[in-house]
């Protein structure tokens, strides 16, 4: 149950810092296009910080 906690809790401060990245990056005028749905919620709450920023690289290999 611990653990089922925690990725859900990992999956909402994971989607709150999406929101956060991609509203800094918006004003600095860089357009990513990491959306917020269930693959990135699923992927920050298994992976963490390492997923969230997995899905920022992925987002800059599109734009290559």
């Amino acid at each position: 149950m611990e653990k089922i906690l925690n990725v859900i809790m990992r999956g909402i401060l994971g989607t709150i810092a999406i929101y956060f990245i991609n509203s800094m990056l918006e004003r600095m005028g860089i357009s990513l296009g990491v959306g917020v749905n269930m693959f990135t919620v699923l992927t920050s709450g298994i992976l963490g910080v390492p997923g969230i920023l997995a899905l920022y690289a992925i987002g800059v290999y599109k734009v290559l």
